[in-house]
C-alpha cells in the first residue's frame, strides 16, 4: 500500500488540466502505466487513488451485502463520478468538469496527501478547512489515537 506525503499547490488550465508536481509524481511511479482514479470525497473535495488502491476499495465494496438498501445507496454515492485519469505526454491530468463543479474547484488547487490517497481541494476551501483546526489538537489526538498504545514522539 502506498502512503503519500506532502501538500502541493497547483493551477488548473482553462481545460481543467493540472500538471502533477514533480515531488508528487516521484511518489506515483505506477501512475503512467496503471493510471489513477478520481472520485468524490466525503466533504466537498475530490480524491485521487492509484489504480491498485482503487481496486482494493472496490474489492471491499463487492464483499458488502448488496441485498441491503443502505449498502446499495452507499455504493452508488461512493462510486458516483469515479473516473480513470491518465497522464498526457506533458505529465498533466484532465480533471472531469462534473467533479470540479461538484467540489467547487476553481483554478487554484491544493493536493493534500492523506495516507493512501490524494485529496484535491479548491485552495480557498482547503484554507478554510485548515483554519478550523481544533483549539486543542492534543485532545483530538488523544481521542482518535489514544487507544492504539503507540509510543508518542509529539
Amino acid at each position: 500500500m502506498s502512503h503519500f506525503l506532502g501538500e502541493f499547490e497547483c493551477k488548473l488550465d482553462a481545460k481543467g488540466r493540472m500538471m502533477i508536481p514533480t515531488g508528487l509524481k516521484r511518489q506515483l511511479p505506477e501512475a503512467e502505466a496503471e493510471g489513477l482514479v478520481i472520485n468524490r470525497g466525503f466533504e466537498k473535495h475530490l480524491v485521487i487513488y492509484t489504480r491498485k488502491e482503487w481496486n482494493l476499495i472496490i474489492d471491499d465494496l463487492a464483499k458488502l451485502n448488496q441485498y441491503e438498501k443502505r449498502t446499495r445507496e452507499f455504493i452508488r454515492y461512493f462510486t458516483r463520478g469515479a473516473t480513470e485519469l491518465s497522464l498526457d505526454a506533458s505529465g498533466r491530468i484532465l480533471l472531469p468538469k462534473a467533479l470540479l463543479e461538484y467540489a467547487g474547484i476553481g483554478n487554484d488547487v491544493v493536493l493534500a496527501c492523506q495516507l493512501n490517497k490524494i485529496e484535491v481541494w479548491d485552495q480557498k476551501a482547503y484554507d478554510e478547512q485548515m483554519d478550523s483546526e481544533p483549539e486543542n489538537f492534543a485532545n483530538l489526538a488523544e481521542e482518535v489515537m489514544g487507544g492504539l498504545g503507540r509510543r508518542s514522539d509529539g
